[in-house]
Formats: C-alpha cells, sequence, structure tokens
C-alpha cells in the first residue's frame, strides 16, 4: 500500500462561527481526480492531565456532557487560552475543575481527538506533587471532584465507567509513566 497523497482545497466555506469553534465546508480534489467534501470543525488546542495524589488516587471529574446526553467520569481537560503555553493551561485547569495545584507536570503525548473530521490537538499531562489550591471555575460547568485509586482504572475502563477517548488515552498514558518512573 503506498503513501496516502494530500487533498488540495479549491474552496473553503465558513457555515457556523461559535463561541468554542467554526465549522466549515472545503471542496477537495482527491488524489484520483474527483472532487468532493470535508466538513471541519476548527476548534483550538487543548489539554488534560492526569493529576495523582500522594495516595495513589487520580482525582477525576464528573460533569454531564450535553452531546451524549450523560454524566461522565474524565480526567480533567480544557482549552488553552490564546498565546498560553499548555503546562500553564493544565495548572489553571487543574486548580479550576478539582481545587488542587501541581509541583510537578509532566507531558505525556499530544494527539488529535477527531482528525476525520476536526482539528483540535490535545496534549496530555500528569500532575503530581498535588496541594488544595482554588481557582474560581468556569461559570458553564458543573463538576464534581471524585478521587478514584489508580489502581482501579484498567477496571473502570474496562466497565465503561470511563468512556471519553482522551481520559482514556490520558489515564493509560499516565499508568505507563508512572510505571516506567
Amino acid at each position: 500500500m503506498g503513501a496516502a497523497e494530500s487533498e488540495p482545497t479549491l474552496e473553503s466555506r465558513v457555515i457556523y462561527q461559535g463561541r468554542i469553534m467554526t465549522v466549515r465546508v472545503d471542496k477537495v480534489r482527491l488524489p484520483n481526480g474527483r472532487v468532493t467534501t470535508r466538513e471541519i470543525a476548527e476548534h483550538d488546542d487543548s489539554v488534560c492531565v492526569v493529576p495523582v495524589d500522594s495516595q495513589g488516587n487520580v482525582v477525576l471529574v464528573r460533569q454531564y456532557r450535553k452531546p451524549v446526553e450523560r454524566v461522565l467520569l474524565e480526567a480533567p481537560a480544557g482549552g488553552i487560552n490564546p498565546g498560553e503555553a499548555p503546562e500553564a493551561t493544565v495548572l489553571r485547569e487543574l486548580q479550576e475543575e478539582t481545587g488542587f495545584k501541581a509541583t510537578t507536570v509532566r507531558h505525556l503525548s499530544s494527539f488529535w481527538l477527531a482528525p476525520g473530521w476536526c482539528t483540535e490537538r490535545m496534549h496530555a499531562y500528569l500532575a503530581t506533587g498535588l496541594a488544595p489550591s482554588r481557582l474560581e471555575a468556569d461559570d458553564d460547568e458543573n463538576i464534581t471532584v471524585e478521587l478514584v485509586p489508580l489502581s482501579r482504572i484498567p477496571e473502570l475502563i474496562a466497565s465503561g465507567e470511563i468512556q471519553d477517548a482522551k481520559s482514556i488515552a490520558a489515564l493509560l498514558l499516565a499508568m505507563r509513566a508512572l510505571e516506567s518512573g
């Protein structure tokens, strides 16, 4: 199988512009010459963080997610503000969503959340050396903090208690990082 080829954009049209994303439709030429369209959600980069306390508990957040009409158990996450470094976003989101600050933040990986239709790239971090420290939460969030033993994470993923891809990826990366030191 050969390498995939690019799809040159022939035309791009914004069909929606909101507070957190823009949706555009691009007309593209495929390598075989055929012309088709791609619907693309433009979204700024984001971070997720796996905070682990000195007792080996992961600080997770439970919140209602309207698109899926469910309350999900997740790793804390949020968008990177313009001009903000990802590490600064991690520290801010950690305080806003969980009420903790961290003395150590370690980058685990970066990944595309939904590259078939969205431009958002997420940066995953491990945070340790936790201490209570709260920042004012965003006024559109309703979050409950839960401490979960790190040893229970594989079971919660396998049972479907933890369902979102960013949390699964970040938690597994953090577990691997903690095991290898």
